[in-house]
């Protein structure tokens, strides 16, 4: 049930609506006890029905908010108030990088940049053991100090392990979609990793297929993949390549196209083997291309200087050149001697 402004959780005073998706529904608060602002998610009833499945939640819980890191927007307190079961966050102003993109493609500079940031949340965050799972441009926060990754480790608390005939017959999109009578599958389909699709396990080269399909996306501003149906889809995700980066974008260095079809590799030992070394690439891609960006400058100075000081060269000789010819010829003076007479 949507709550409307001026609801009151506790000590939490709901102000407006922030976005909802299959793991609830998300409201903007102000904290009465600090006086300060929150995010607060509403979990759906259908998640905390069955006790053990809460258990597992607030223990993924505990685990985020021990992961401290600079662009992973912060875990502050699990709530259960007037029957509801809630997450209490660090509200982080800005636009989302799903928002961004509607306006088309980051410039490479950006995309480096924020993607670089993804990768170190996503290696701290994988360095304490935990997955998030559902990586895309909507749970992405783009802020004056950098990005916020939002909704970590939702999807691993509660996914449970299923045997791969249930997710390969019903493979899910976002939203929600039961696959026993104790869990649900997350995940956003078109940056779903084909281990998900399969009903394999996930670890941390889960999230690097979907940080490729956000880099591509960031980069290009379309979808790594994309097709007219789920089922399309599909199998897009599990036997076709996007076209590179630089057919669509020609200033894209080579170096961003190899980390991105790294990135997307269908078999996970193909892939990076970690976050970390994935930002790494994008922070050496960045230095290069801020590199290639000032050599171009300076090759155009010096390319000025000597054609300003051959023109001088130029100039100087024709002058001379003119000058001697337009001086008057010397009068050339005749004299006669006569011999003296006899």
């Amino acid at each position: 049930m949507t709550l409307v402004s001026g609801t009151r959780l506790g000590p939490f005073e709901i102000l407006s609506p922030l976005g909802a998706g299959g793991m609830g529904e998300v409201y903007k608060a102000r904290d009465t006890r600090l006086d300060r602002m929150v995010a607060i998610k509403v979990l759906p009833e259908e998640f905390f029905e069955n006790r053990e499945s809460v258990d597992r939640f607030e223990r993924e819980a505990k685990s985020l908010a021990a992961v401290s890191h600079p662009h992973i927007a912060a875990l502050y307190s699990f709530e259960e108030i007037s029957g509801r079961h809630l997450l209490v966050m660090e509200l982080a102003d800005g636009q989302t990088l799903a928002e961004r993109l509607l306006k088309g493609p980051l410039p490479l500079e950006q995309a480096l940049r924020y993607g670089s940031e993804v990768a170190e949340a996503l290696d701290k965050a994988h360095k304490q053991g935990i997955v998030h799972r559902d990586l895309k441009p909507g749970n992405v926060m783009l802020t004056k100090s950098g990005v916020k990754l939002l909704d970590f480790g939702l999807a691993k608390a509660m996914e449970p392990e299923v045997p791969q005939s249930d997710l390969t017959s019903s493979p899910t999109a976002a939203a929600r979609s039961k696959l026993t009578g104790e869990g649900t599958v997350l995940g956003t389909l078109p940056y779903m990793a084909p281990e998900q699709l399969e009903g394999k396990k996930a670890d941390g080269r889960t999230d690097i297929f979907a940080l490729g399909a956000v880099l591509y996306e960031m980069a290009t501003g379309r979808r790594a993949f994309a097709a007219s149906s789920q089922a399309s889809l599909i199998t897009a995700i599990m036997s076709s390549d996007p076209p590179p980066v630089s057919s669509i974008q020609s200033m894209s260095p080579p170096a961003f196209d190899r980390v991105v079809k790294t990135c997307l590799a269908k078999d996970p030992e193909d892939r990076w083997q970690s976050a970390g070394d994935v930002g790494k690439e994008l922070r050496w891609i960045a230095e290069g291309s801020a590199a290639g960006a000032v050599a171009p400058v300076a090759a155009r100075r010096e390319r000025l200087v000597w054609a300003v000081a051959a023109f001088a060269v130029v100039f100087g000789a024709l002058a001379v050149l003119v000058s001697r010819r337009s001086q008057t010829p010397e009068e050339l003076t005749r004299l006669t001697i006569l011999p003296p007479s006899g």
